[in-house]
This record gives structure tokens, sequence and C-alpha cells, in this order.
């Protein structure tokens, strides 16, 4: 488990660790900076907000201002411990908010852990943790599991990742690849038997495939798998399953017949040695390459899909823990997700403010009763 001050990497067993240049670079968290201790007086020569302006939404400047410094005095004054687990894709997020919030409330120990989306949830839903990240929604056996232990959670959609398909940068075949393909690829039936590239398509070299991936207790393994093969864990057992995305990135990138899957974030942190490989999902020559537009408009199918945090709702009221989701879901935040050291994809702001009044509500439960869904939207947490 990594605790904030995040100071390196901590390995644990189930999902892709990597932070890479997200947010270790970023890391140890940083002195919380000094707050105001008072307004400046309106006069003459003053730089302070003017009673008479108003911002965007027409609140009077000072009013936002005498609000804002509220919020970060009453932050100042937190303490507590709030403890998270769960996907490492969904970590980067987690562990950035976490080290923006302690700037303001120094004295509340947050951890954030990286077991994987499945492992984390049997921490959860056995009631070890307070928060649960998520790369993708909890699966009905899930809910069971937390039912059969009193844990109710609210469920809040916080990000958007693309799933990349990488090869090295030395390969000079592959640009486009077809659901099919990949299929032919990846599922079960595979093992063993599909093992040269001319194999998945006879325009390909006569090479031996070398194939790199997450493990089985991750979510993107799971996603990826729903996705491409039918049903989630449904894969072929015979290649490279790693929990740490170094030795993923390093597998591909080392061999110009490898192949794997991760978050998009992932390859973007190591663009100079890997090749990004556009999509064909219905077998019409129409190659998307996951950008952030099309993820977010969901053009990059069947590949791109929501991340999520979940928050026990038995500590959902501890003043720790609410300001500490109110700021996450809170525009103070949610722009770093899309900046250069977290590198995901931002959610709409009216879904934003749609979690956030989910969280001041209470409302507890899930909106996927049946688990993850390819192609995904969310626009049911606007109704």
């Amino acid at each position: 488990m990594c605790e904030c001050p995040l100071g390196g990497r901590t390995k644990e067993n189930d999902e892709d660790m990597t932070i890479g240049t997200r947010w270790k670079r970023l890391l140890p968290v940083a002195v919380t900076a000094a707050l105001a201790t008072g307004l400046v007086a309106c006069g003459a020569g003053d730089s302070g907000p003017d009673a008479t302006q108003t911002g965007k939404d027409g609140t009077p400047a000072a009013a936002t201002a005498t609000a804002a410094a509220s919020v970060k005095e009453a932050r100042a004054k937190l303490g507590g411990e709030i403890v998270g687990d769960g996907s490492s894709t969904v970590f980067p997020i987690t562990a950035a908010a976490a080290e923006e919030f302690r700037k303001q409330a120094k004295d509340v120990k947050i951890s954030v852990g990286i077991a994987g989306t499945g492992g984390g949830f049997k921490k959860f839903c056995s009631g070890e943790t307070d928060l649960q990240d998520a790369s993708r929604p909890i699966t009905p056996s899930e809910v069971d599991a937390c039912k059969a232990k009193n844990i109710d959670y609210i469920e809040l959609p916080v990000a958007f990742d693309g799933l990349a398909v990488v090869v090295s940068s030395k390969n000079t075949f592959l640009s486009c690849i077809t659901v099919a393909e990949l299929k032919k690829m990846w599922e079960p039936e595979a093992q063993g038997k599909v093992t040269r590239w001319n194999q998945v398509n006879p325009k390909w070299p006569d090479q031996p495939i070398k194939l790199f991936g997450p493990g089985a207790d991750s979510g993107t393994f799971d996603y990826f798998t729903e996705a491409i093969n039918g049903k989630a864990k449904a894969s072929r057992g015979d290649y490279q399953a790693s929990e740490d995305d170094n030795v993923l990135v390093k597998g591909v990138s080392d061999d110009q017949y490898a192949v794997g899957y991760f978050g998009l974030a992932y390859y973007e942190e190591n663009a100079s040695k890997l090749k990004l490989i556009a999509v064909d999902a219905k077998g019409d020559g129409k190659c998307v390459t996951p950008t952030v537009a099309t993820v977010k408009d969901g053009s990059y199918q069947p590949l791109s899909r929501p991340l999520f945090i979940y928050v026990k709702k038995s500590v959902a009221d501890r003043p720790e823990v609410k300001a500490f989701v109110e700021f996450y879901l809170s525009k103070e935040f949610t722009p770093k997700i899309q900046s250069r050291e977290v590198g995901y994809i931002t959610l709409e702001d009216n879904l934003y403010a749609a979690s956030a009044k989910r969280f001041a509500a209470g409302t507890t439960g899930t909106l996927f009763p049946k688990g993850a869904e390819v192609g995904a939207t969310l626009e049911r947490y606007l109704k």
C-alpha cells in the first residue's frame, strides 16, 4: 500500500502499478501551502477582490474569496485517516487528489493501495477500506459480497480511459488491427495454437507472437477480455502477465514481434519506445486511434471505459472523508486529471456535478447492475 506522502512505488500482487511520469515525479507531498489569515481590505490601491466585482456565476468576488478561504481553513483543521485501495489504473488519479488535498489538510493521513480492482473489492467488501478505486464497475458477485458484510457504497465515476494496443517502435508491419484479429490472438482457444503473426493475418510476418498483458485480477484484464473475447476473464493463459507495467513496456518495446495492452496513459509515458495501434471495431477499414478526443466522444470502441471510485457509506459523513471526496469531484482538482502529470481524460462538468450530488445525497448502489458494459456511457448518472 502506498501511503501519502508517496515517495516511490510499492509492489502488491494484482494489477499494473507504474505511476510513471503522471504523478511520481511530483512526489513526495509538498509542504502545506500557507493559508491566508484574513482578507485584504477593499480600498484605494487594494489588489484584493472588489465587492462590486462578480464571478462567472454572478456571485460577488469578495464573497467567493471568503467562502474559499473558509473552506481552506476548515480543511486545515481536519485530522483522521482515509484508507483506499484498488485499481492501479485509477491509483494515479486518487494519489494526485490525495497529494493536492493534503496541501490544505496536512493532518489527514491518506493511504492509497494498488491491489487491483478485484483485489481491492475483496478488501472493500470485507470492510477493510474506506475508498475503492475501480477501472470497471462493481460486479454482481462483488455486490453480493458487500451485501453479505452489510457494506453499502456510493458509486462515483471520475474519469475516462482508453485501453491501448501497442507494439514496439521497431514494428514496421502493423498500424491497425481489427477486433476479430485481436480476438483470434487473445481468445482462450488460441492458447498453444495461434503462436505466429501470419496465423492471425496471412499478410503479416511468419514470426512468433510474444504477448504481454495485465494479470487476471486486473480490472484492465476484465474489461479487455469482455470487450474483445466477449466474456470477462476469458483469455489464453500463455502470455507474459505482470503487475508491473515497466515489465510490460520493456517486454513489448524490446521485441519487434511483441504486442500488448494497457491503459492509454501508460502508453503516453513511453511513446518513444512504443507504437500505438489503431483499432477497427467492425472490420470495415475504419481504424480509430485512441486519443483524448476519441475516448471522450466514444468513437474509440470497444476499448474506451469509465473509471470509478466507491466510497463506503458508513464513513461518508466523517469530516475528512466528506471533505476529500468533495475536493476530488470539484473544479479545484478535476482539471488536473487531464494534465500531463496524471494523464487521464476528464468527464464533462455536468457529470462531476451529478457525482457530487450523488455523494451529497448518500445515494447507494450501482447503476451497472450487470457489471462492466462494453461501450458504456455515463448519461445514466444525469437522470
